[in-house]
This record gives structure tokens, C-alpha cells and sequence, in this order.
């Protein structure tokens, strides 16, 4: 990987990100509210049908979800593992783990953020030709996974309800809710509209048109991110945050990464895979913080350590795919 590929990859990753932390101190706080509703609902589903015009579709990329899958129930059992043997140890008792904290450190282990960050990364070191491996991983996998299995982990740790009408009451999660909550999801009928008409003609104007809003979504999804960043203030728990991004952007992607390349898995289709893995914890993980109330404090502060760790990793995951043509 030469200098010039890290400056392709981080001029745009980390300056609109940069671009996002300064408008998020000087705008105010509604702003990132509803350029994030703007993404969710126009944005993304938006940029969804325009890469996928150009990404190519193969019988094999069934793979993509299992992975995706593999990979968040690998890094649930990990963060479960771990998690007990290093409270046994010096590492985790500076302060024990309620059970608010164990469920906030699961979910910051399993869940990544292929959204809002993986499109770009994928978008900018493999090419629209394979996004459609990203799309399959992020909407079958990690959406799937995060209001899906998160919603129930989260639930099952999760503090008592302030429900006035029956205060001491047990938060109980049902399972249509979370399809309820996936199936409003845009990003998912833009998916299914997109590899429905991804073949229809379509005036060049229109299409070059439609691409550069996509691109331009890209923009603004990291200026989101940077904005959402720059409203954290709480960073505490920092070792059980480096250990749960530890595990769920370096030994997840190494353990299955290893498996993929025993199975034969290589190229671009590889680099892919693995990057998804290798994504910092999800935004989503303090939303559901915050819905459940977990410890927030612990996910705010693994949100921040694994954007950092991702600038960090980035070169090491670039240069072992290189090495797996």
C-alpha cells in the first residue's frame, strides 16, 4: 500500500469527517437530527439504486450475509468469553460490570457500522463494480443483526421501563417488533427496487445525475458521522471499550478472515468481506443504548475508540489483502 493509496483513503475519509466534528460544534444541536433523517429516508436509499446499477451480481453473494452473521455471533461469544475471564483478572476490575454494562459491551463487540462508514470505505478501496457485496453484508447482516439480535440483547440487560403505568416493570422485547422496525427501514425496499430496475434504461443524463447525488451521499454520510462525534463528551470505561473494539475490528476480522482464505475467498471479493468485518461499533449500539439504557458511557466511549482504531487499522487490513489476490 504506497502513500499515495492512504492519501486517496484518508483525505476524503478523515476531512469530511473533520468537516462534520466543526459544523457539529458551531450548528446547532438539530442539525445532525435531520441530516440524519434526510440520509435515512432520501440519501441513502438514493445513493442504495444508483451503486447498484453498477455492481456486479453474482450467485455467490449469498456469502455476504452469512459472514455478516458469523461475524456478530463470533464477536458475541468472544465479548462473552472474554468479558468473564478478564473480570476474573485485573483487567475489567477497576469498576464491575452491572448488567447494563455487559450489555453495552456485546453490543459494541458484535455490531459495526457497514453503513454510514462502510459504504464509503468500500466505496473508495474496492469500487462501485463490488458494492453490491457491502449492501448484502450491511442490509441482510448488520441491519438485520443490530434491530434484530440487538434489539433483544439489549432488552434482556436493559434497565427497568419508566413506565409510569407500571413502573417496576420488565423492558420485554417481541419479535415483530424488530420486523416492524426493518421493515420501515428504506434502505431495504431501495435495495430490493434497485435489483429489481438495475438493468432498466436510463437517459445518461439522468444517470450520471444519479450517480453524482450517490457520491455526493457519501459526503454527507461522513459529515454525519463527523457531527454525531463531535456531540460526544463522556469517554470512560476505556478498557473494557479497547477490549470490546479489540475484538470486534482486529480478532473477529482475523478469525474469519483465516476462514475465508482456507475456503478459497480472495481478491476484491476478500477485501470486501473483510473490511465490513473490520468497521468500528455502530451508531446503533447507542441508540439502543439509550432505548434500553445500557451504559452509555461505555458505548460512547467504544464509539470514539473505534473510529480512531479504524484510521489505526486501515493500512494493516489493506496491507494483508494485498497479500490475497
Amino acid at each position: 500500500m504506497t502513500v499515495d493509496n492512504l492519501l486517496t483513503i484518508y483525505v476524503p475519509l478523515l476531512g469530511w469527517t473533520l468537516v462534520g466534528w466543526v459544523c457539529g460544534r458551531l450548528l446547532p444541536a438539530t442539525v445532525p437530527a435531520l441530516l440524519g433523517k434526510f440520509l435515512f429516508w432520501v440519501g441513502v436509499p438514493i445513493g442504495i439504486f444508483a451503486f447498484l446499477r453498477h455492481a456486479q451480481l453474482t450467485a455467490s453473494l449469498w456469502l455476504a450475509p452469512v459472514v455478516a452473521w458469523a461475524a456478530i455471533l463470533l464477536g458475541a461469544g468472544l465479548a462473552w468469553w472474554l468479558g468473564r475471564r478478564s473480570q476474573r483478572h485485573a483487567l475489567l476490575r477497576d469498576r464491575p460490570f452491572s448488567t447494563q454494562t455487559q450489555g453495552s459491551f456485546l453490543l459494541a463487540s458484535m455490531l459495526g457500522n457497514t453503513g454510514y462508514i462502510g459504504y464509503p470505505v468500500a466505496l473508495a478501496l474496492v469500487g462501485p463494480q463490488y458494492f453490491a457485496w457491502t449492501l448484502f453484508y450491511d442490509l441482510l447482516g448488520s441491519t438485520l443483526g443490530s434491530y434484530g439480535l440487538g434489539v433483544a440483547i439489549a432488552a434482556h440487560f436493559g434497565s427497568q421501563t419508566t413506565d409510569a403505568t407500571n413502573p417496576g416493570s420488565k423492558r420485554h422485547w417481541h419479535p415483530w417488533q424488530a420486523v416492524a422496525t426493518m421493515l420501515k427501514n428504506p434502505a431495504l425496499w431501495s435495495f430490493g427496487f434497485g435489483l429489481t430496475y438495475r438493468d432498466a434504461p436510463m437517459p445518461p443524463l439522468l444517470e450520471n445525475s444519479l450517480r453524482g447525488v450517490a457520491w455526493f451521499v457519501v459526503a454527507l454520510s461522513l459529515v454525519l458521522m463527523g457531527m454525531r462525534l463531535s456531540q460526544l463528551s463522556s469517554f470512560k470505561h476505556l478498557k473494557p471499550a479497547l477490549l470490546s473494539v479489540g475484538i470486534k475490528m482486529l480478532l473477529v476480522p482475523l478469525l474469519l478472515g483465516m476462514v475465508l482464505w482456507a475456503l478459497g475467498i480472495s481478491g476484491l471479493v476478500y477485501r470486501t468481506i473483510v473490511l465490513q468485518m473490520a468497521m468500528p461499533p455502530a451508531f446503533a449500539t447507542l441508540v439502543l443504548a439509550e432505548a434500553y439504557e445500557l451504559d452509555q458511557e461505555l458505548t460512547v466511549t467504544a464509539l470514539v475508540v473505534g473510529c480512531l482504531g479504524l484510521v489505526l487499522l486501515l493500512p494493516f487490513w489493506l496491507w494483508l489483502c494485498s497479500g490475497n489476490p
